[in-house]
């Protein structure tokens, strides 16, 4: 009996499954982390005396070092071995994680949520790398759909957890609770995931690409941040959008005319590769400033509490968590096209619904965005991967993971950046408090419905560029 038990567990068809059970527990990790900390940062701000520009560099220096080095991080895992970058990315992770819960103020939390970024971006990639490696192209869609599933489970219970932690806890838990899970990770991804890399051709480390990428997110991402501190025609906001224009500009033309680029600029040849990075990083950029913003709307306006903030995402969470799967199974048959439309439209119309909250607001007004949102959430983000991933083949699959992932980050730093800038330009830190409540919620308003607007041109984007994939077929039949 213990036998077959064992053989059971170990042969090729289980043990893909397994695999796929053990890069989860690294995402679900790292995409918690993503939305843990929203419900938190006002017990934050008070426990560490941070302003506002303090807690948006809370959020964004993770989300950007996770964007700047994606790429990197999937490059490494296609050169050393994709399990062994996961696990050293793991690793990394989870020590950040708890030096974040140790942090004594606001300066040392950003630092350390900087390097937690960092092991973020090598995880990853070899997350997406290791799935297309394992499954066959005809399984790779409902697989991508369940990793698609516990990513969006793992932002959507984020702030319920983040809420319940701080309430019954204490907002360094949020990041302890890493510690036991990513020591858990780490001994399954040994024992579970075969290695595999690309075998290609040469490869090495592209540090020009890294420097000029690093430096023009991080100026552009700073200057919106600060731009309402400085001033839009400051001469320090000035300077800083024309360094990030350069050094952007820049790292376009070292990767044309690399031997080996960190990013192959050929990939975006495909129409359906290009079409799903720019609609990714659309959906952020509409989607993760609101969520920031959503969280200090529900406990500084209408007087929640971490968990109940926490609790209001439910709906979104049940309809993302049962239908993400689904929507992955259905773009293996049908492609991810009108999926993908379909999703946006309903992400809009529920950042219109939310943009009619106001200080009277109550649960029953809040429902129909949440549920709006999840379905098309659900209906975006699994066809939206899987259509990206389809469209490179399996050697490239840790560049073609770290592009889109790298688009995502990007677009949610600089959701944050833009949603903050728009909400801080209708506040007057002179005036008194119950104005400047008044001067938020308006800002808030014209936050939602910019992001509304952004997530209708994803729709756009997405029905006029995304087909359904069909070159791995011919290859796979062509051998």
């Amino acid at each position: 009996m213990r036998a077959r038990i064992a053989a059971h567990l170990f042969a090729p068809e289980t043990r893909k499954w397994w695999t796929l059970a053990a890069v989860s527990f690294g995402l679900f990790m790292m995409m918690l982390d993503n939305t843990v900390v929203n419900v938190a940062l006002p017990a934050i701000q008070d426990s560490l005396d941070a302003d506002q520009s303090e807690l948006e560099w809370v959020v964004v220096s993770y989300a950007l070092t996770f964007a700047t080095f994606m790429l990197t991080g999937g490059k490494l895992a296609d050169y050393f071995g994709r399990r062994r970058v996961f696990t050293l990315g793991l690793v990394v992770f989870t020590a950040s994680s708890l030096a974040c819960g140790l942090a004594p103020n606001a300066d040392f939390l950003i630092g350390a949520r900087t390097v937690q970024g960092v092991g973020a971006a090598l995880m990853n990639p070899a997350t997406l790398g290791i799935i297309t490696a394992t499954f066959p192209r005809q399984q790779r869609g409902m697989a991508i759909g369940i990793w698609a599933g516990v990513s969006a489970m793992a932002l959507a219970i984020g702030p319920l957890l983040g809420g319940l932690i701080t309430d019954q806890m204490d907002w360094s838990w949020i990041f302890f609770i890493n510690v036991p899970v990513g020591v858990l990770g780490i001994v399954v991804a040994r024992w579970a995931i075969d290695e595999s890399r690309d075998t290609s051709h040469e490869q090495r480390l592209d540090l020009p690409g890294l420097a000029t990428s690093a430096v023009g997110l991080f100026a552009l991402t700073y200057a919106l941040i600060e731009a309402n501190t400085y001033g839009w025609t400051s001469t320090r906001i000035l300077t800083l959008f024309a360094l990030a224009a350069l050094a952007l500009v820049a790292f376009v033309l070292v990767e044309r005319h690399q031997r080996i680029p960190m990013l192959d600029l050929s990939l975006f040849r495909q129409w359906t590769f290009t079409g799903a990075n720019l609609t990714m990083l659309l959906v952020s950029l509409a989607m993760f400033g609101i969520f920031f913003f959503n969280s200090l709307f529900l406990q500084n306006i209408l007087d929640y509490s971490a968990t109940e903030t926490g609790a209001v995402f439910l709906p979104m969470t049940v309809l993302i968590i049962l239908l993400a799967p689904v929507a992955g199974r259905h773009s293996d048959r049908v492609g991810s096209r009108w999926l993908i439309g379909c999703g946006m439209v309903l992400l809009s119309l529920s950042l219109v619904l939310f943009a009619q909250l106001d200080f009277e607001s109550s649960f029953w007004d809040i429902l129909p965005g949440l549920i709006a949102g999840g379905l098309g959430m659900a209906l975006t983000m699994t066809p939206t991967t899987a259509a990206a991933m389809g469209a490179v083949a399996v050697d490239k699959a840790g560049v073609g993971s770290a592009v889109l992932n790298s688009s995502r980050q990007v677009g949610g730093s600089l959701g944050i950046a833009v949603m903050g800038a728009l909400v801080a330009s209708q506040i007057d830190a002179n005036a008194p408090l119950p104005v400047r409540a008044e001067q938020f919620v308006q800002g808030y308003h014209v936050a939602l419905y910019v992001a509304a607007g952004i997530a209708l041109c994803g729709s756009a984007v997405a029905v006029l560029t995304v087909r359904k994939h069909r070159h791995e077929a011919f290859a796979e039949a062509a051998a």
